[in-house]
């Protein structure tokens, strides 16, 4: 096992997506953040990683909440309810949580939307082809304070149902403030940084939600704000 971009199969992958990534930045696209996915336990297992993967957020991304998002060209829809820490400095590789943690200006809850367009097994390609990303919807943010995250409540319903959010909030993805700095780290040694202003989606805090036209998901964040999507 080796950590982040130590691992072959990820530097590869990052190597092609951050060469698509200058190519969609030169077309006039603007980088507005990162998202990390595959860090629940099951995924790093599964693919023998130390920590989670990285990908780009562009400024088409975002949608207002509530959205209503058409997905029948999609191959298979996924919703994951997240928090989003928006940078209110930038933060270099290295950084301590304590540095991390002042780095950080806002919080809330986002929904990340996703298509599965191929099966889930090959993590080069994963990475290569920026981790499955399509949408967010953000919801409210709100000035991060003492005792984030354990302050912090998720509650997320699909289609009216309620959903089981494990404890702690974190269970699935690692601190946020951890993952922020692997973000950082990463970033810095692909040659870019993570940046004031830009935002990290921190990874799902239920199993990933699949659905199709119909679906519904809405995530609360305590004491924050919700946010809420339908597919169409």
């Amino acid at each position: 096992m080796q950590v982040g971009w130590q691992d072959a199969r990820i530097a590869r992958g990052l190597a092609v997506q951050f060469a698509d990534l200058a190519r969609t930045e030169a077309a006039g696209s603007r980088v507005i953040g990162w998202k990390v996915g595959f860090g629940a336990p099951a995924a790093l297992e599964k693919f023998s990683l130390a920590a989670p993967v990285v990908g780009h957020l562009l400024d088409r991304a975002p949608l207002a909440s509530p959205a209503r998002v058409a997905v029948a060209d999609w191959v298979r829809p996924v919703i994951e309810p997240e928090v989003a820490v928006t940078m209110g400095r930038d933060l270099p590789a290295g950084a301590d949580r304590a540095q991390a943690l002042a780095a950080i200006a806002t919080l809330g809850p986002v929904l990340e939307l996703a298509d599965l367009a191929f099966p889930p097994e090959d993590i080069e390609r994963i990475v290569a082809t920026n981790i499955y990303q399509r949408h967010l919807v953000l919801g409210p943010q709100r000035a991060a304070e003492a005792g984030f995250p354990d302050a912090l409540r998720a509650r997320v319903w699909h289609d009216g149902q309620a959903l089981a959010v494990p404890e702690p909030l974190h269970a699935l993805t690692g601190d946020p403030i951890d993952v922020v700095r692997h973000v950082a780290a990463v970033l810095a040694a692909a040659g870019r940084g993570l940046r004031a202003g830009e935002i990290v989606i921190t990874g799902s805090v239920v199993s990933p939600v699949f659905g199709g036209a119909g679906t519904r998901v809405r995530f609360a964040l305590d004491p924050i704000g919700e946010v809420e999507v339908a597919l169409g």
